[in-house]
C-alpha cells in the first residue's frame, strides 16, 4: 500500500482538505469538462485530472474548505467569458453546497508567525487543518511546509504523476 493510499484510509472518515487550485478544477470540470485545457485558470491540468481528482474526492466521508478559498475560486472563476460565466456560476451555487466549510476568524490568523510568509488564506489552511484533515493542494511551497511541519498533506502534482 502507498503512502498516499495510507494517508486517505487515514484520514477517509474525518476528511479531506482541498486547496484552491485543485477545487478550482473541480468546479471548472464538474461544470465542463472541455473547459480545463481552455481556461486559463486551470489550463495547467488535463481532462483526465479532473476525473482523477473526482475518484479521490469521492473517496472521502467529507470535503472540506474555508470560506477564503471558496472566495479565491469563485474570483478565479469569474475571468470565464460571459455567458459561460453566468451559467457555471449557477452550477456553482448548488455545487457549494457538497462541501463542509471550516471558519477562522482573520485576526487569529494574522498573529501567525506562517501570516507573514504565506498570506490569510494559505495561513488559515494551516491554522485549520493541523491534525485535522489530509490537506490536498498543488502548491508546492505550502506542501513541504506543511509537511516539514508534520501535517498530513498530498500534493496533486505527485498523483498526477503517480496516476492514483
Amino acid at each position: 500500500m502507498s503512502e498516499i493510499d495510507q494517508l486517505a484510509q487515514r484520514y477517509k472518515q474525518t476528511g479531506i482538505f482541498v486547496d484552491t487550485n485543485i477545487l478550482l478544477l473541480y468546479f471548472i470540470g464538474a461544470f465542463d469538462q472541455n473547459l480545463i485545457p481552455k481556461f486559463k485558470r486551470t489550463r495547467q491540468f488535463i481532462v483526465e485530472d479532473h476525473t482523477i481528482l473526482i475518484r479521490i474526492l469521492s473517496f472521502f466521508d467529507k470535503v472540506v474548505t474555508t470560506p477564503n478559498i471558496l472566495t479565491e475560486v469563485s474570483n478565479l472563476s469569474g475571468q470565464l467569458g460571459e455567458p459561460v460565466r453566468s451559467e457555471y456560476f449557477k452550477k456553482l451555487s448548488s455545487d457549494i453546497t457538497l462541501l463542509e466549510e471550516e471558519y477562522v476568524a482573520s485576526q487569529d490568523v494574522g498573529h501567525m508567525q506562517e501570516f507573514v510568509r504565506f498570506g490569510l488564506t494559505d495561513a488559515g489552511v494551516i491554522y485549520l487543518t493541523r491534525g485535522k484533515y489530509l490537506i490536498l493542494t498543488d502548491d508546492f511551497r505550502l506542501s513541504q511546509y506543511l509537511q516539514s511541519a508534520g501535517v498530513d498533506v498530498i500534493n496533486f502534482n505527485h498523483i498526477r504523476i503517480a496516476n492514483w
